[in-house]
């Protein structure tokens, strides 16, 4: 009998947590047992009517949900840069470390994932897929001084999943990262960062450009691939990647 294995379930769990989600897996069906072979119940005579009746003067309303509070986002993207790692950033409350954009401003290609890694620490994409990443931009001929890359969330969230109650927020600050630099092609990684930009999984989104317009008469063309974690997972899929990455770089120089 050789040593006893030590298993860390918490990273394990979190693992299969990323993997549900790079999937398109982002809610649970219930808590609670239900009966899928369950015969439908039938519909009552009073039920029915209750149905078709008209809605009554007395009837409380539902109550309105409160208008989310629209977001003041720096102008300009120096000022950007600076407060998405602030104190004022919506993730500033989620303990972790916030991680801003780098490379070059004006990039004429820009990567934005999801949010770090657990082992990011000073950048993206310095942990475990660092390696990949690097040889996923050496492929095209790129590094990361001449990339802008970001992420949707500058922290990352305790369940690897952007919370549902803050994306539309985070999904604005996006969109509005991506308007200020302005890039001439834009690859996203990963379910969350096609989502924000695209409104579309990378599944639907894979296999064409995109087109995002900015003010000014500006355009974006955006391509939608997988994250490298999950390409670490699945390395079959890399055969995909490498299309979606030759479809990011063809005709950039042009």
């Amino acid at each position: 009998m050789g040593a006893d294995q030590i298993f860390d379930w918490a990273k394990a769990s979190a693992s299969t947590l990323e993997w549900w989600e790079a999937a398109g897996v982002d809610v649970l069906v219930s808590d609670d047992p239900f009966d899928w072979l369950a015969a439908p119940e039938a519909e009552t005579p009073a039920r029915a009517a209750d149905s078709r009746a008209p809605d009554r003067a007395d009837q409380a309303a539902p109550p309105a949900a409160p208008a989310r509070r629209a977001l003041a986002l720096p102008p300009t993207l120096e000022g950007f840069l600076a407060w998405r790692i602030g104190a004022d950033a919506p993730e500033a409350g989620w303990g972790g470390a916030l991680i801003g954009a780098s490379g070059a401003a004006s990039a004429d290609l820009m990567i934005l994932a999801d949010c770090p890694d657990r082992d990011d620490r000073d950048e993206l994409f310095s942990g475990e897929t660092a390696r990949l990443f690097d040889r996923m931009l050496a492929a095209i001929g790129r590094t990361r001084a001449d990339v802008h890359l970001a992420a949707v969330a500058a922290a990352r969230p305790i369940a690897g999943r952007l919370p549902r109650e803050q994306q539309d927020a985070l999904f604005e600050i996006a969109r509005h990262h991506v308007a200020l630099v302005a890039p001439k092609r834009l690859l996203t990684l990963g379910n969350a960062a096609s989502r924000a930009l695209l409104s579309m999984d990378v599944a639907e989104a894979r296999g064409r450009l995109h087109p995002v317009d900015h003010k000014g008469g500006r355009k974006t063309e955006v391509v939608a691939s997988y994250h490298p974690r999950l390409l670490r997972e699945r390395p079959a899929a890399k055969a995909e990647a490498w299309r979606d990455l030759q479809l990011l770089i063809g005709g950039i120089e042009a």
